[in-house]
């Protein structure tokens, strides 16, 4: 398939029916979503797919995605790791970042459909989620990255793991904004959000440094922890590292393994940083990873030529959607992941003024 630029309005509708469709066929009756036919679901790669379903304007099924989930949380708030028809799959522990990704699912889905009442609804489920990842938080602002079955709390925390919750507990505050509810995410987010950029030495305590992975590289400026300058500074730093010319971003920088995922989170982190340009002729690469059900493989091993894994998830078709409407400015949530947005009167979330 010939390379795709997009940009402002060129959301290509039919180009990605097939990939809004790959979604839906793999959605099960319940609403959970999992990764392909036979495979599990984990929290956050269901919310990623959830969302992919508000971009293409199918609702009903989303609503059923979060429906599902809000059958499934945990008393304490949190979620398994892993699920198989509905029930915990092999992973016996929960992670904190899957748990906060519920807010960031529930604001995107309100952004493009302004339901009051699916937010109303939800907002409980978004509050027992975040009871449990913030009784979690250390002072210095770092989350523990997860809690095993016996409620023992593993106690380290990870760069990519505290940025996603990082983007969440904004979404956390402006759903509480929205709905006029008190809240403190606000406060929790700021000491999280100086622990990642001050604070290195509270990451990766107890196990080898995850600085090898990508996300570990641009996750801190897709969600705003780094902006401007810095946050073009942290892309330059490494760039040569990751990315690999024509094919897209390296899942491990000592790997020759490029995902789609990953390249789409990139492109998201790009436009973050006010480089829509790169984030453009990154995008452009991935529809050469396109299968022709417009689903999308999981990464492509340029060493040996070979696409591997033979899996084509429901999460890396999100991904690509994700990228995809924030490139061209589809949806009213097309700004969720390159924009931080603070509110601080219900009125702004309508107006967009509060995009910063």
């Amino acid at each position: 398939m010939n390379a795709l630029y997009l940009g402002p309005g060129l959301f290509p509708h039919d180009l990605f029916a097939d990939t809004f469709s790959y979604i839906r066929s793999l959605q099960k009756p319940s609403g959970e979503i999992p990764w392909f036919d036979g495979g599990h679901t984990d929290p956050w790669d269901h919310i990623e797919a959830a969302m992919a379903l508000s971009i293409g304007g199918y609702f009903e099924d989303a609503e059923r995605a979060y429906e599902w989930l809000e059958h499934v949380q945990l008393d304490d708030g949190s979620w398994w790791a892993q699920y198989r028809d509905g029930r915990k799959g092999d992973i016996s522990r929960r992670e904190t970042n899957f748990c906060a990704y519920i807010a960031t699912g529930v604001w995107h889905h309100y952004l493009i459909t302004q339901d009051h009442r699916f937010l109303e609804r939800y907002w409980p489920m978004v509050q027992r989620a975040f009871d449990f990842v913030l009784a979690r938080q250390n002072p210095l602002g770092d989350i523990d990255w997860a809690a095993d079955d016996d409620d023992e709390v593993a106690q380290d925390a990870l760069v990519t793991g505290c940025s996603s919750i990082y983007k969440s507990l904004e979404c956390a505050h402006n759903i509480a904004v929205t709905l006029g509810q008190p809240c403190h995410y606000d406060r929790a987010r700021a000491k999280l959000g100086r622990c990642l950029v001050r604070h290195p030495e509270r990451f990766d305590r107890t196990w080898e440094s995850k600085a090898r992975y990508s996300m570990d590289w641009f996750y801190p400026v897709l969600v705003g922890a780094y902006q401007g300058a810095a946050a073009r500074d942290r892309l330059a730093g490494r760039w040569q590292e990751f990315v690999e010319q024509g094919l897209g971003c390296r899942c491990v920088a000592d790997q020759p393994w490029v995902t789609i995922a990953e390249t789409c989170e990139l492109v998201m982190a790009l436009l973050a940083a006010g480089e829509r340009s790169k984030a453009r002729e990154v995008f452009s690469w991935v529809s050469q990873w396109r299968h022709s059900d417009g689903s999308y493989w999981t990464g492509f091993q340029f060493s040996e030529q070979i696409l591997w894994p033979n899996e084509r998830p429901t999460w890396t078709a999100a991904a690509v959607l994700l990228a995809a409407d924030a490139l061209t400015l589809h949806t009213p949530a097309a700004r969720l992941f390159t924009h931080v947005e603070m509110l601080t009167d219900v009125n702004e979330a309508a107006s967009g003024k509060a995009w910063a």
